[in-house]
């Protein structure tokens, strides 16, 4: 295979040189398939298992940490003392790091880390580890670190990626000791000097060990406490939104009650204090957000696990880490634990994206998700407005700066809680979405709870505030939505039927003379699908000129039968069809579990006038997008797809990202090389083509941002 260029290699520094996270020009790398550029020297490597963890550690050590990678050496060797002998053999540190800007040399070690491949998952949760299990492993830590012959060297990691162990060195008079801890200090100013100032500040999120952590909570609740998972997910949310609180009302200070010392977990006296301060911070929450929690809510966790999620949580600055690195580790924790029995509350991210992209929601815009299950396009529209405004400034593909991060964060708050709606008949889907948008945009925005169907009517809590929020045909601009969908749950209910009477809820025949479809004029059906009203529904809903998005089974847009043809005759009649994206079996078969063919319709309703031309015959031909998409990106067992060559070999290209870092108080900015093997997925391509044909095709119908859109009407 033709080797691909990669251009960054990080020398080490000479004692009192500028680092290369400073400025030293990168050298050519060759990078060739099954290799990965390494994080800290810059060379091309294999890309084993072990290095997996490796790379991912490093590159935490640096962004949470700001740990300068001029100051980490892979595999460097120490000398370690045979127990109980004189003799001496070398072992290698997975990754070594050396006092800030000095030789690379034992006298300058100051931490060490030992990384171990990922243990294989199977189906069921890896149960986590307390320190007095992992002793064997710990014990390798120590002869590394050394004893009190390296009293520098204070500060020791063990990981597979799944399990995380920290030890600190503390020498006396009578040697030296190994103190567990929950974390490391965070370096300010030279590293491993004994002057560092722990935990005084909360640190920035990396993704990808957010993901980690995010993971290691629910794990060691589901694992070690014996809750079920979804039960294990409750309780993992009730503490997230607590730091989400915390972080709040302390201004981000370290000294909010959301902490725990770096010994504290370890002792039990001092897990009893951080449960007294944890479930303290609860009913504050409780108090402070009502709508969302019930009284009888609780903390139900020993304190042995309530203090294993402080200490992964506290330090984490989570209102300053990058909103989409929160997202994806939110979805996909809720994604593995609220999938209903087939997948209704689950969408998959690829489809949630690009009708999102499509639909291309403006900040004065009003979107709603009706059936907004875990709240997955209402978080895709923040990600997708924050990625907006970071084109317009042309610091896409940058990391935020702190200004750039406050600025937004402020602004996707405001419009989280102006224009950002979602409802949801299942009052814990309803929680789960208001915390992730609280995640997200530091307010609970507009979820309600209530039957998007029987709307406006209905007993339900959210109707009330949903009829002022947005009542039918008058505000919301943009609505996405994936509704249940099967003739086995069937609405039934004549007062939710009656309200769709005058549209799709009619038993539908053919003429027998013309063949035409009408609807029978004595009877009416008992029972409807409920993604058929859910179309007449979310027509209604947004204003005209508004654009809807929605997931349907293909049978709706294909089926010969007359009720099908009818559904499809209303849509042409109330809406200009902007797009049509079908999906592949595996789309929604992986993800939820719901083997069938669906399609990403696109709308765009009409006005009273544009209805009337349509009914005159007047309506003029327009050109719609269609696409079929082949590849998700997985196939149906959930593996990825790659892109491969003619002979079979899977493409990898190299992707450069720029990343913004803290070295020694100092902001820099530099190039990421990595390679990556190419995912197999259509659906960024058709976002991609549907821009161009936009560009050439413009949007049919009245533009609602115009005057001469003012007062046409609805009409449906």
């Amino acid at each position: 295979m033709e080797e691909l260029t990669l251009d960054l290699d990080i020398p080490q520094p000479e004692d009192g040189a500028e680092s290369a996270a400073e400025g030293s020009e990168p050298k050519v790398t060759a990078l060739k398939e099954g290799q990965v550029v390494d994080y800290i020297s810059g060379k091309a490597i294999p890309e084993t298992a072990k290095e997996k963890v490796r790379q991912r550690i490093a590159r935490a050590l640096v962004h949470e940490h700001g740990i300068d990678p001029g100051d980490m050496q892979r595999d460097f060797s120490v000398t370690v003392s045979e127990e109980g002998a004189k003799r001496k053999r070398s072992k290698k540190a997975d990754i070594a790091i050396f006092e800030s800007r000095a030789l690379h040399t034992t006298a300058n070690l100051r931490r060490v880390v030992i990384c171990k491949p990922e243990p294989k998952r199977g189906k069921n949760v890896v149960k986590l580890r307390e320190p007095d299990q992992a002793r064997k492993d710990l014990e390798e830590l120590q002869e590394l670190m050394g004893n009190e012959d390296r009293p520098q060297c204070a500060d020791g990691m063990w990981t597979d990626g799944v399990d995380f162990f920290f030890l600190k060195k503390v020498v006396g008079d009578f040697g030296a000791d190994f103190e567990d801890r929950s974390d490391w200090e965070i370096a300010d100013g030279t590293l491993g000097s004994r002057t560092v100032a722990s935990h005084q500040r909360l640190r920035q999120a990396d993704p990808e060990m957010l993901k980690i952590a995010f993971r290691r909570c629910h794990n060691y609740i589901h694992g070690n406490e014996g809750m079920p998972k979804d039960a294990a997910f409750w309780q993992f949310l009730y503490l997230l939104f607590a730091k989400m609180y915390d972080e709040r009302v302390s201004h981000g200070s370290v000294h909010g009650r959301f902490r725990t010392g770096l010994k504290e977990m370890f002792d039990a006296n001092g897990r009893a204090a951080i449960s007294k301060r944890i479930k303290e911070l609860f009913e504050d929450v409780k108090r402070e957000y009502k709508d969302v929690f019930k009284p009888a809510d609780e903390i139900t966790l020993s304190d042995r696990a309530l203090a294993f999620i402080v200490s992964e949580l506290a330090p984490y600055d989570l209102i300053g880490t990058d909103v989409d690195a929160k997202g994806i580790a939110y979805q996909e924790l809720v994604g593995t634990n609220l999938r209903g029995d087939r997948g209704q509350y689950f969408t998959p991210r690829g489809a949630v994206n690009l009708m999102v992209e499509m639909l291309d929601p403006k900040e004065d815009e009003t979107v709603l998700d009706p059936t907004c299950g875990t709240g997955g396009f209402l978080q895709a529209t923040l990600k997708h407005l924050h990625q907006t405004w970071k084109k317009e400034a042309g610091t896409l593909g940058f990391p935020d700066t702190d200004e750039e991060r406050e600025r937004y964060g402020d602004k996707l708050k405001a419009y989280a809680e102006k224009y950002l709606v979602g409802s949801d008949f299942d009052p814990f889907l309803v929680r789960a979405t208001t915390m992730a948008i609280m995640t997200l945009a530091q307010t609970t925005g507009n979820v309600f709870h209530m039957d998007s169907l029987a709307f406006p009517r209905g007993h339900l809590s959210g109707v009330e505030p949903a009829s002022k929020k947005i009542p039918l045909g008058k505000t919301v601009d943009v609505l996405l939505t994936n509704p249940p969908f099967g003739a086995d749950i069937p609405v039934s209910d004549e007062s939710v039927l009656r309200s769709f009477r005058d549209g799709i809820a009619k038993s539908w025949g053919r003429n027998k003379e013309t063949g035409e479809v009408e609807a029978s004029p004595t009877s009416t059906p008992s029972s409807m699908a409920p993604e058929q009203l859910f179309i007449q529904r979310a027509i209604e809903w947004v204003k005209p000129g508004g654009r809807i998005g929605i997931v349907l089974p293909n049978g709706i847009l294909s089926n010969p039968g007359p009720t099908d043809e009818a559904i499809r005759r209303y849509i042409l009649r109330n809406c200009w069809v902007l797009a049509s994206v079908e999906l592949p079996v595996e789309t929604f078969v992986v993800d939820a579990n719901v083997n069938i063919l669906t399609t990403l319709l696109f709308l765009k309703r009409k006005t009273r006038q544009e209805i009337q031309n349509h009914d005159l015959g007047t309506e003029k031909p327009y050109p719609v997008f269609m696409a079929v998409a082949e590849k998700v990106g997985f196939d149906r067992r959930g593996n990825d797809l790659y892109k491969r060559e003619p002979d079979g070999e899977i493409v990898v290209e190299t992707e450069v990202i720029m990343e913004r870092l803290r070295i020694r108080g100092k902001e820099v900015t530099r190039p990421l090389t990595r390679s990556k093997k190419v995912i197999d997925n259509d659906l960024p391509l058709i976002a991609e083509k549907y821009r161009e044909f936009r560009a050439k095709y413009p949007v049919p119908g009245v533009d609602p941002r115009s005057a001469e859109a003012a007062g046409t009407g609805a009409g449906a």
